[in-house]
């Protein structure tokens, strides 16, 4: 139990939390009845985001020191962040009358926290938003044609039943948290 509440304290998990949900509120509360995919996935993007920047403690270094494996905990981590994310995102939008499908916010949600690994892994802990926020920034902007670029660009504001963005999640979802789970952040 001690090792656990040390853990929460060097990634400052509390305030990552509260970043979460205060963002994910925020933004419903913004956006009201104008409710859609685009905003579930800026406000998931941006849960993700705020959330990716405690990927790794103040100092790799100590924490590599560990004598223990650090594969399971850090894949942990970056599923219990994407469970809140993902959890808060549909606690806010079940009172509002239009509502986004769950497996859209599901596969919006893995995805992004691939991207968040990958972010960790390669730029350090703390720049672990910057792929989240990027790609989702970057998929605001895609013009519709060509519609398969799009697709694949765009993927976390594609509908439900579109095969393409379901593979980009996924692939992005194995590679990102795959390679932070292994690897863990930069130094």
């Amino acid at each position: 139990m001690r090792w656990l509440a040390l853990y929460a304290r060097s990634r400052r998990l509390p305030v990552s939390l509260a970043a979460l949900v205060l963002c994910t509120v925020v933004i419903r509360l913004i956006v009201g009845s104008d409710w859609s995919t685009f905003f579930v996935s800026l406000t998931l993007g941006a849960a993700v985001a705020v959330a990716a920047t405690g990927l790794s403690g103040q100092d790799v270094d100590l924490d590599r020191t560990a004598a223990f494996g650090w594969l399971p905990r850090r894949l942990a981590h970056l599923l219990l962040m994407g469970l809140l994310a993902a959890g808060v995102l549909l606690l806010v939008q079940a009172p509002g009358a239009t509502q986004v499908a769950a497996s859209v916010i599901l596969r919006d949600g893995a995805g992004l926290l691939g991207l968040a690994g990958l972010a960790a892994t390669l730029f350090g802990g703390q720049f672990g938003w910057t792929f989240p926020l990027g790609w989702i920034v970057v998929a605001l902007f895609v013009p519709g044609e060509p519609i398969e670029l799009s697709r694949v660009l765009a993927w976390p504001l594609q509908p439900a039943d579109v095969a393409v963005a379901w593979w980009v999640a996924g692939v992005l979802f194995v590679l990102g948290s795959g390679t932070y789970a292994v690897v863990g952040a930069r130094r």
